[in-house]
């Protein structure tokens, strides 16, 4: 269902609001409102029409929220793999060569991560990506316990 929303949800909720529609003009042709009722009927529909808009605008603020949070969880995490790519360039050249295609890599994962819809493609990413974060702290693990200095220490931080 997720993976067609238009057909699931928008197609239904069109016809629902169609037969809806439909049904009230029917009933309205068939029983009339009085003269008294007519005031009662646009202050209930007023009502209506409030409520309406405003699940319309709370809808609409918490789905921008929601964009404006993930975008900056995206640019975190760009900059996170950016600063470490940097760091890479401290450490010897075998390693900090391994480190970088690692952390290419990663990049590659994460950016399927976010354009992907399918749950099972999501599980394997997200095992691939665990998988990585693990080979990563391998490749630098021996190497900061070899040489524990402040350089080695900046460069190992990045993999936490």
């Amino acid at each position: 269902m997720l993976n067609l929303p238009f057909l699931y949800y928008f197609l239904p909720t069109v016809f629902r609001l169609r037969l809806a529609a439909r049904l009230g003009v029917a009933l309205r042709r068939l029983r009339p409102l009085a003269e008294d009722q007519k005031e009662d009927f646009g202050v209930v529909q007023a009502a209506t029409l409030t409520l309406l808009a405003l699940i319309i605008g709370f809808s609409s603020s918490m789905a921008t929220s929601r964009y404006d949070l993930r975008k900056n969880y995206e640019e975190a995490e760009a900059n996170a793999i950016g600063t470490e790519w940097v760091r890479a360039g401290l450490l010897p050249a075998p390693e900090g060569a391994r480190v970088r295609a690692q952390l290419r890599r990663c990049t590659d994962l994460r950016i399927a991560f976010y354009r992907t819809r399918d749950a099972g493609e999501l599980q394997q990413i997200n095992a691939d990506t665990a998988q990585l974060q693990n080979d990563m702290w391998n490749s630098v693990q021996g190497l900061a316990l070899q040489q524990p200095t402040a350089v080695m220490a900046l460069a190992v931080s990045g993999m936490e």
